[in-house]
């Protein structure tokens, strides 16, 4: 536990306040299901890559990452790399389009609605299908969050892991139930700024006052050369091409992350998307280095060892040795920023995927606006005691969690979406078998761990196979599949 202060507690509040204080003022705006689920496609460059950044690192950059270097050295950095290279792919290759075809696409809103209009499913199947995996998927993504928070509170103010869990996720469901996603977007703003600073001052200020970087280096080798070293564990055992191939492919999951995915529909023109790639990949490089530093530097620094699932907390018990109470009680708030920014956004998707694709397709076509924004946010509701119920077991890792629900997004709608924008002879049965394939795959494989590997690797080949296969021996597409098709090449170019 964490020595909490007024100085502390008096973060927080203020913290707190803004967070929540950004979901009444959007209360009061959001009127239809585009400005709820995408802010009437109007972010600018800065928020839409600050806001994809936060929801995308999660408490897991603060907590899971840093753990895991704690442990393993810099054989976290494979993960780092696979990260930054996945970011950039999904930047370069993705963002434009997506933002032209969704809008070409009979005005997608959502990931499900995107796919349904893209190959004109008029059986609905293909929507419903594809939101099942989100419910099922994100149950356990939003979980992980909740565990992240509930951890941080328990470590900063001693409370009791159920009470703290159940704060945590209060404040989150407070704003995204109001302001929807122009709130999740500002709140992610701020909190990709703090976390940002955060991350970079807790390895630098231990560095400092170790006596500088070279004694820092010092201190670890003399304590295990291994952690140096990039193709040796810890352990010092040689790392397998098995183990190397499992970290860098977290990458691969870029591709099918909703909660990424629909920043890149809402900004405000395909034309924004060069400069908020830049914004975004500066930040994902110094901000997955720092984190993997605060694991290497906390190793020596923390007199007392962390074990079991206590590792992930390693940048809690830094901050708290280092900074003064009210310094130290702003960079804890990221820790809290990180877990917002991204349960908020997962929460968000998982609600409009109900609303929309579940209760609009199926039971209430003819619903209106303000029925369909308030069904979101009952989803919103259901959505987070379930996930809670998830996060109730305190051993949890949250790098686990969300190593889980990444790999099932990345093989069920990662070969899907791109193969969408790029291929035009991909069919509607296509796409169905892919997402199938994907997150069976993943499912199925999580159970048995085959020869160690990384379950999105085999979820995302197969679903890549089972799209190609399934539509070449399809009947082609219709002409007006087509011309959509056609459409987004002339407008991106």
């Amino acid at each position: 536990m964490i020595e909490s202060s007024i100085g502390v507690i008096a973060a927080f509040t203020v913290y707190l306040a803004v967070m929540m204080g950004i979901g009444i003022y959007y209360w009061r705006k959001e009127q239809t299901m585009s400005d709820y689920i995408l802010g009437g496609r109007q972010l600018g460059a800065w928020v839409t890559s600050m806001s994809a950044e936060a929801s995308d690192m999660s408490g897991w950059m603060l907590m899971g990452l840093p753990g895991y270097a704690y442990v393993a050295g810099l054989e976290a950095s494979w993960i780092a790399i696979g990260l930054m290279l996945g970011t950039w792919a999904n930047w370069r290759f993705v963002a434009k389009r997506l933002r032209q075809y969704t809008q070409i696409a009979n005005d997608s809103l959502t990931l499900p609605d995107y796919f349904q209009n893209r190959f004109h499913d008029q059986s609905q199947t293909l929507r419903i299908v594809s939101a099942i995996f989100i419910l099922i998927f994100f149950l356990i993504y939003t979980s992980s969050g909740f565990v992240a928070g509930g951890k941080l509170f328990q470590t900063v103010f001693g409370l009791p892991y159920i009470t703290a869990l159940l704060l945590g996720t209060f404040v989150v469901v407070f704003y995204t139930f109001l302001g929807g996603f122009m709130a999740v977007c500002w709140t992610d703003f701020v909190q990709g700024i703090m976390m940002f600073f955060a991350i970079l001052a807790v390895p630098i200020m231990a560095t400092f006052m170790m006596g500088g970087p070279s004694v820092t280096i010092n201190e670890l080798s003399s304590w295990n050369t291994d952690m140096f070293r990039l193709f040796t564990a810890a352990d010092g055992k040689p790392l397998s091409i098995i183990a190397i191939i499992s970290l860098l492919a977290w990458g691969l999951g870029y591709f099918g992350q909703p909660h990424i995915l629909v920043r890149f529909m809402a900004i405000r023109s395909g034309a924004e998307v060069k400069k908020a790639t830049n914004i975004a990949m500066t930040w994902v490089i110094i901000s997955l280095v720092a984190a993997v530093l605060v694991g290497l530097v906390g190793r020596v620094y923390l007199q007392q060892p962390l074990t079991g699932s206590a590792v992930e907390t390693v940048f809690m018990v830094m901050t708290n040795d280092l900074f003064a109470s009210f310094i130290a009680g702003i960079i804890l708030s990221a820790v809290l920023a990180a877990v917002m920014s991204t349960a908020s956004s997962q929460l968000l998707v998982t609600a409009s995927a109900v609303s929309q694709d579940f209760y609009k397709a199926l039971f209430r076509p003819a619903a209106g606006e303000k029925e369909l924004v308030w069904v979101s946010r009952a989803t919103v509701i259901v959505v987070t005691i379930a996930a809670v119920i998830m996060g109730l077991d305190p051993n949890n890792f949250i790098l686990e969690m969300v190593a889980y629900a990444w790999a099932g997004f990345g093989a069920a709608f990662g070969p899907a979406l791109v193969m969408s924008l790029f291929w035009k002879r991909m069919t509607r049965n296509g796409a169905l078998a892919g997402i199938i394939v994907g997150g069976i795959t993943v499912l199925v494989w999580k159970q048995f761990t085959f020869f160690g590997l990384y379950e999105i690797v085999p979820g995302f080949i197969m679903a890549c196979l089972a799209i190609y296969l399934v539509s070449i021996f399809d009947t082609p597409p219709s002409q007006a599949v087509v011309d959509d098709f056609n459409a987004v090449d002339k407008s991106v170019i």
